[in-house]
């Protein structure tokens, strides 16, 4: 197969590398680990054989996340809704309204979170060696603690891009191809071509954070989880996780212990068998899904009673309008949806925590601004949505948490703080806390001021 040309969709301000090649009947959208480079795929053969192979029964949409490989180099660290944006973005430009989202560890959460806030865009999720917490805890043991990522970034960082390094890297994560020169010599070109010790470092970090647990119930999709069988890099039990959280997934052990399952030919020819199974087997015509994965933001002025007592019914109305027409204009540039108001306040949705965390502290300053206190309470969860309403479990806990929240304060769920790592956010005062009607205690976090702003 000729290599497939590269090029590039706009995402907001970014360009994304991409790729398409097969012509198959169904669409995979394939995001590969933490470093990749899409033009070197090629230049391997057995990561070329996996490839053709894999374009002989879909078309596949090969692209490199944003900072690295042949997309645009960003400053900061993408946050997940960034690299679903990109996802989204690419499928735009290859026109591609509904595709198979494929994630191999670390972008695994992405694509299961991509899956439960677009079920709309995904027919099915292929994974494999899953990650969907970053950094060990007492109810996810199976990854590295922080302590020990750190280790491993700064042995990396003294000798990135070296023999000895990659020497290091092959041995871990594709061992069958220890004793093989060239394979090392061209993953030290990924390695060195893909990244930057800097950027590298960043993003291994981001990943530490992550945590889409919460998100796993909201995934409804065909979801196919491969796990090589003695991956020394992603223990088995990460999968095992993933297949007992989602609904629909289905766990297919990959012989061999090479996380790099296609620099394995028995592990790459495995693992082609299970995919061209599973999409063969994905339903014609699927039912549109209207459970989805949301950010509810709850707004409400502080001591509103008072202060239309004082001001009188026509000063209060012409302000109460100002106040929530600023706020309307806000959901709006966040790409939020006003769902409704309630009288001094309102509730929105967003497709993302973060955009509604940005939300939720604009209206607040905007308020400020009016000589009005606001509190705001926000949680993602999945809604049951339709033409002119959201409502659920979700919409429940954001507005209790809201209930709790003090004069010009913003609360948030500890899922929404789990999902906008990368974001920049410093959430703080965590707080244990019942919320009325509610069984339980819930994790809440302090949303700081914007310190661009102050």
């Amino acid at each position: 197969m000729d290599v497939p040309e590269t090029q590039y969709a706009r995402s907001g301000e970014v360009r994304v590398a991409y790729q398409v090649f097969g012509k198959g009947p169904v669409d995979v959208v394939y995001g590969r680990t933490s470093i990749s480079q899409i033009e070197l795929v090629w230049d391997e053969p057995d990561v070329a054989r996996y490839f053709t192979e894999l374009g002989s029964f879909c078309r596949v949409i090969l692209w490199d996340k944003r900072g690295v490989g042949l997309s645009d180099r960003v400053v900061g660290t993408p946050t997940l809704e960034d690299r679903m944006d990109d996802v989204r973005a690419v499928m735009d430009a290859v026109h591609s309204p509904r595709a198979v989202i494929f994630g191999a560890s670390d972008t695994a959460s992405m694509a299961l979170l991509f899956s439960a806030t677009y079920p709309e865009r995904t027919l099915g999720l292929m994974l494999i060696s899953p990650l969907v917490r970053g950094a060990r805890a007492d109810d996810y043991p199976w990854v590295p603690t922080r302590e020990e990522g750190e280790r491993a970034l700064m042995t990396s960082d003294a000798d990135w891009g070296t023999p000895a390094h990659i020497d290091r890297v092959v041995a871990r994560l594709a061992p069958s191809r220890a004793g093989d020169p060239e394979f090392k010599r061209w993953f030290g070109r990924v390695i060195r071509f893909g990244s930057s010790p800097s950027a590298d470092a960043r993003l291994a970090r981001m990943n530490m954070e992550i945590d889409v647990r919460a998100a796993l119930p909201s995934v409804h999709v065909p979801t196919l989880v491969m796990q090589c069988a003695d991956d020394p890099f992603v223990r088995p039990e990460n999968a095992d996780y993933v297949v007992s959280h989602v609904r629909r997934a289905r766990l297919v052990v990959i012989p061999g212990k090479d996380h790099l399952f296609w620099a394995n030919p028995e592990a790459s020819a495995a693992s082609l068998r299970a995919q061209r199974t599973f999409l063969e087997g994905l339903p014609a015509v699927q039912a549109e899904d209207d459970r989805v994965l949301l950010t509810v933001l709850f707004v409400d002025i502080v001591g509103s009673t008072s202060k239309a007592s004082a001001l009188g019914d026509r000063a209060w109305a012409e302000l109460l309008g100002q106040v929530l027409g600023g706020a309307r204009t806000e959901v709006a540039r966040f790409r939020g949806r006003v769902i409704k108001t309630t009288g001094d306040g309102l509730l929105a949705a967003f497709d993302g925590p973060t955009r509604a965390v940005r939300c939720a502290r604009a209206v607040r300053e905007r308020g400020a601004d009016l000589g009005v206190e606001l509190r705001a309470g926000l949680h993602t969860g999945e809604c049951l949505v339709s033409d002119d309403d959201v409502t659920g479990i979700a919409v429940h806990i954001a507005s209790r948490i809201c209930d709790e929240a003090s004069g010009g304060e913003i609360l948030a769920s500890r899922t929404v703080r789990d999902l906008s790592v990368g974001s920049g956010i410093a959430f703080r005062d965590g707080t244990t806390r019942p919320l009325k009607g509610l069984e339980g205690v819930w994790e809440t976090y302090v949303v700081p001021p914007d310190p661009s702003t102050s």
